[in-house]
């Protein structure tokens, strides 16, 4: 609906200008939401490496303490004053982890995958191939990329 003035000058816009306005708007939502998707990626990421490092951290407290001997699952490390609580995958998922070395786990496999396979964090892990899991651990996988994988 266009108004018009006492002297002849147009007020209002044209149906047309809303519509294009609103496509604009449209196209710009659209842009910023996918950035918003890829920083959502990026953040679950770098909680994904940030709890393998607070869990790398705990397993090695746990070494210290127990004849230089890493559990065989996780759940020890809750029992005692090593961490509060295991952290779990972003997505709702367990962290893998694998106690190796036959009859006592004297080395451990740690690995989450990232969503991002170009992720930098990539470059720093172990990459490491398959071990043989001790008595009463899970058994192990290799960690080739976009598996984050950390070992002692």
């Amino acid at each position: 609906m266009i108004f018009y003035k006492k002297g002849g000058t147009r007020e209002g816009f044209t149906l047309i200008e809303l519509l294009v306005v609103i496509a604009i708007i449209g196209i710009l939502s659209s842009v910023v939401l996918a950035s918003l998707n890829s920083a959502r990626e990026k953040s679950r990421d770098a909680k994904r490496v940030a709890d393998l490092k607070q869990i790398q951290l705990a397993l090695e407290l746990y070494f210290d303490d127990n004849n230089s001997t890493y559990p065989a699952t996780l759940a020890p490390l809750t029992t005692g004053s090593y961490i509060p609580v295991i952290p779990e995958d972003p997505n709702g998922a367990a962290y893998s982890y694998s106690g190796l070395g036959g009859a006592t786990c004297t080395d451990y496999h740690l690995r989450a995958t990232l969503e991002n396979a170009a992720n930098p964090a990539l470059d720093n892990d172990s990459d490491a191939a398959a071990g043989t899991a001790c008595t009463g651990s899970a058994a192990d996988a290799a960690g080739t990329d976009p598996i984050y994988d950390l070992k002692p």
